[in-house]
């Protein structure tokens, strides 16, 4: 790990730490700040791949394929990504794909951007009404409990599975100007 690295909240280590125990071996993301550690420890392992997603409904076809080939995979998204999965994940449903994704949501706590808000709103009913269920952390001894139990109903049970990770867990950003 990096010296930025060390001071990650323990939580963001726990999610690392659950996706390899629970056999993840693939995470594919659109880059995104709250996500930053999971990712930086995916890149430094040998056993799991990193993907860079150019939109997130990629992702939705990226785990339905790993699936296929024999691997478990995460989508890493914030919330203003669900809305271009939406059509994606009709495919998890026609094919009862297995599917994890973990949201860092925006447009809640301390949001400084309003174009965040409306999709923040919109996320959970979103996932819900296509068929994905909704757990949600908003306090980080949470996280582990809750990640670890999506990957069993994900992987054990064949269920599609959001976790929403509250933009309270990442604290407030900030918007920095050169």
């Amino acid at each position: 790990m990096s010296a930025g690295d060390a001071i990650a909240p323990t939580w963001q280590e726990a999610i690392y730490t659950t996706l390899k125990r629970g056999g993840v071996r693939q995470a594919c993301y659109v880059p995104d700040a709250g996500h930053a550690h999971v990712i930086r420890r995916v890149h430094a392992d040998p056993d799991m791949r990193g993907i860079v997603l150019t939109t997130e409904e990629e992702g939705v076809a990226l785990t339905s394929g790993a699936w296929l080939g024999g691997q478990r995979a995460v989508l890493l998204m914030q919330s203003s990504g669900v809305g271009n999965c939406i059509n994606m994940m009709s495919l998890l449903q026609s094919c009862r794909f297995p599917f994890l994704t973990l949201v860092t949501m925006r447009g809640e706590y301390a949001e400084f951007n309003p174009w965040q808000t409306p999709m923040s709103k919109a996320t959970q009913g979103a996932m819900e009404l296509m068929g994905v269920r909704v757990l949600r952390a908003s306090r980080p001894d949470e996280v582990e409990d809750l990640v670890g139990a999506a990957l069993d109903a994900v992987f054990e049970a064949g269920e599609q599975v959001a976790v929403l990770l509250s933009q309270s867990l990442i604290g407030r950003k900030k918007w920095v100007r050169d």
